[in-house]
Parts: C-alpha cells; sequence; structure tokens
C-alpha cells in the first residue's frame, strides 16, 4: 500500500512530468506530435481511424523494459512512492493518447487537450474524477466536456488524476507478485501494462475524435 498521502507537490510533479515528457518527449523518444506524424504522413493507411487502430495496435504490441524508460536522460527523480515500472506504463500511456489527439486533429500543446490526455490514463474512471467536481461526462469522456474550464479549473483535474495515479501504487497484484517469481510476474505485468494500454488508446480515441 502507497506508505503515505501524496503531497500536491508530489502530484505535480508526476503530472508535469507525464506530459512534459511523455507527450513532448525526452531522449531517444519522440513526442506524441512527432510518433502520430508518422502514421499521419504514411499513405499506407485509408482513414484517421486506421491510422489510429494501428497505433494502438504497434504501441500496445511494444514492450519497453523498465531500465530502458527509467534511464532516459531527463527523466525527473520520481517520488518514492511511485515504482518505476508503474511510472513508464503511464510515460508510454501518455505518449500513445497524444498522439491519438495529434491524429485526431487537437494540439497537444492545449491546457484542455493535456487536461484530457491524463484523463484517458484512467480509462472509464476518468468520468468519475469529472463527476466529482460537477461535471456531466455523458457515456464517454469527450474533449469538449472540459472546452470552457479555467486554467484554475483544469489544474484542479490534473491533481485529482494524479492523485488516482498514486493510488495504483497501493493496488495488490502485479507490484508484489514480481517480487515473488520475478519470471511469471513479468509475464502478468506485461500481460497487464498491455491491456491497460489498450484501453487507455481506446479511450484517447473516444474522447478526441471529433
Amino acid at each position: 500500500m502507497v506508505e503515505k498521502v501524496p503531497s500536491s507537490g508530489d502530484l505535480g510533479r508526476v503530472v508535469r512530468s507525464l506530459l512534459s515528457q511523455g507527450v513532448d518527449g525526452v531522449g531517444p523518444l519522440c513526442s506524441s506530435t512527432e510518433l502520430a506524424n508518422e502514421y499521419r504522413f504514411d499513405e499506407g493507411y485509408r482513414s484517421t481511424q486506421a491510422r489510429v487502430d494501428a497505433l494502438i495496435r504497434w504501441e500496445t504490441a511494444k514492450n519497453f523494459g523498465t531500465g530502458f524508460i527509467t534511464g532516459l536522460g531527463g527523466l525527473v527523480t520520481l517520488p518514492a512512492t511511485i515504482p518505476s515500472s508503474l511510472y513508464a506504463s503511464y510515460f508510454l500511456q501518455a505518449r500513445l493518447a497524444g498522439a491519438i489527439a495529434v491524429l485526431h486533429g487537437h494540439r497537444v500543446e492545449e491546457d484542455r487537450v493535456r487536461t484530457m490526455i491524463l484523463l484517458c490514463l484512467l480509462g472509464n474512471a476518468g468520468k468519475e474524477v469529472l463527476k466529482d467536481i460537477g461535471v456531466k461526462a455523458g457515456n464517454r469522456l469527450a474533449v469538449n466536456a472540459i472546452q470552457k474550464f479555467s486554467g484554475k479549473t483544469l489544474t484542479e483535474i490534473n491533481k485529482r488524476v494524479g492523485f488516482r495515479l498514486f493510488a495504483k501504487t497501493g493496488e495488490k497484484g502485479v507490484i508484489n507478485l514480481t517480487k515473488v517469481v520475478p519470471v511469471a510476474g513479468g509475464v502478468v505485468g506485461g500481460t497487464i501494462d498491455a491491456v491497460a494500454c489498450r484501453v487507455v488508446g481506446r479511450t484517447a480515441d473516444k474522447s478526441f475524435k471529433k
């Protein structure tokens, strides 16, 4: 379980690093926009949806070792309560969600788009965050739902997303399993990461589709 309640500073650092590094790129990993362009300018795809589907499929299939991700130059030192392997998953999922936003015609530099990217990391639970602040998200998350939110409100949403991401570090399962049976834990952990990545990708596709 999480040993302590994260401070606002911890929440802010995780959110900022996911956006500034996962979405904007760091080291040898390209940004969300650059990743999207690899598919956007590929004439082998007949539609935007085909590009998004291929992006989700290939990004889900990639296996990045935790050591590779956390060893990249420029990565911030994370709070001790965030396991590096879990952060690596968030990192890649944020990049994927950002790329999908770009393919659907959004600019990841916009604050509302960046907040929606964070909400996508929670999958369907992202609607609960909006509900907590009195916003009805309907049947699905949609970037239009936060179109007119003030900067202060977006910051509050970001903080709440950060808290939920922190909360996942206290969930039992793969994190504990990998300590007892490293090989089995790695296989199960990789499968769960792939499933989570696919969920984030599909959530982002629905959220950013115009």
